[in-house]
């Protein structure tokens, strides 16, 4: 083996026995602490072995590929809230939660994928000192879940292997594959928008945790064999990049489309759009019907008997026919009944459950949603 690479070898291996001190006795190395922790190893790593320029050709190519394979992640993902619903967002939007979670976040992508880059470039091909680099990202994932994760159970740390480890595995190969074929900056076009709409989008769609897990592991083996076919490809074959323009503009409907969408089916805005899973009000809204509710904000004083309104029983949003409206005191209750049933629905709505009034139907949009809901 020749010095040099002897000499990273030395200093990758320090670096992870610092982390893996880190995830099991002391964990200190958060926010902006591991961002200067990781600007101090960059300084030492040019004091060291100095940096390289990147020259990797292709960049913008692969760059252009890839936001048009992030866009079509996206319109997929929120396409999925229309059946695994929305969830709003914290706030992030406030200073202090840009400086103490946003901005070191953010820093710390930057700055590690630019570490990465620089160490792979000395490592010249070794696959030891690539596979040994691998490992070192890995643990910068991993070592604060590390150190707060509970292990009282074989389930827990199943958990933790589904949920935390195998997508930092798969991320990291990934985002190494990248880094060596076109440098760093693709690295962190992605990380940035796989982790950044989480917390600065209003609305993301709400799945459970395993299909989150499962996209985390999928997803950046997908777009490493884009980079992989892309260099496969014929030189002529890769330089179409009016191609590329094209396919993106192609996908600006379907974006604007999905966001009319989500703005309708997410719930959090006047309008909301819900697909009627029952007949209670059959002949005038069937079942796998897609019905528009306005939002009342708080205007009881609009609604009339005969109109259909939609109210929140339990989480379920219910869609009936106004009877009887009582105001006792300041509050109004509301009486509905479906036009497929023969009795009064045999309870009160009070103004906290009530949604909205129904004007407008959709036939049949809402099958597959129904259809999906009821495997």
């Amino acid at each position: 083996m020749k010095r040099g690479y002897k000499k990273l070898l030395v200093f990758q291996i320090v670096i992870i026995l610092i982390l893996l001190l880190n995830s099991f006795v002391l964990s200190i190395l958060t926010d902006y602490k591991m961002l200067a922790f990781v600007l101090i190893l960059l300084v030492l790593f040019k004091i060291l072995f100095g940096f390289e320029k990147d020259r990797h050709r292709y960049l913008k190519d692969i760059i252009l590929d890839e936001l048009i394979f992030l866009l079509i992640f996206f319109l997929l993902f929120y396409l999925s809230g229309l059946i695994l619903s929305f969830a709003r967002t914290g706030n992030y939007y406030t200073v202090k939660s840009m400086l103490t979670y946003v901005l070191p976040l953010i820093l710390n992508i930057i700055v590690k994928e630019y570490f990465r880059y620089e160490m792979l470039q000395k490592s010249e091909g070794s696959k030891l000192l690539i596979c040994i680099s691998v490992i070192l990202f890995i643990l910068f994932d991993i070592t604060n879940p590390i150190y707060y994760g509970r292990f009282n159970s074989n389930y827990q740390i199943f958990v933790f292997l589904a949920l935390t480890v195998l997508p930092a595995i798969s991320e990291n190969i990934a985002l190494t594959y990248i880094n060596i074929k076109v440098g760093y900056k693709p690295g962190i076009i992605y990380i940035l928008a796989t982790k950044l709409y989480q917390i600065l989008l209003p609305i993301i769609p709400n799945p459970n945790e395993y299909i989150v897990s499962v996209i985390r592991l999928v997803l950046p083996c997908i777009f490493c064999y884009r980079v992989y076919i892309f260099f496969k490809k014929d030189a002529d074959e890769r330089i179409d990049r009016d191609y590329n323009k094209r396919r993106l503009g192609s996908l600006i409907i379907p974006t604007l489309i999905v966001i009319f969408l989500v703005y309708i089916t997410s719930g959090y805005f006047h309008y909301h759009a819900v697909a009627i899973a029952s007949g209670s009000m059959i002949p005038n809204i069937n079942k796998g019907d897609v019905v528009v509710i306005e939002k009342l904000d708080g205007k009881f004083d609009n609604l009339k008997v005969g109109q259909v309104v939609a109210y929140k029983y339990g989480n379920i949003i219910i869609v009936h026919r106004l009877v009887d409206i009582v105001k006792v005191e300041d509050e109004y209750y509301f009486y509905t009944k479906g036009d497929a049933n023969t009795d009064i629905d045999n309870y009160p709505i009070r103004e906290s459950m009530m949604i909205g009034i129904v004007n407008i139907r959709v036939p049949y949009v809402g099958l597959p949603t129904v259809w999906l809901n009821e495997l």
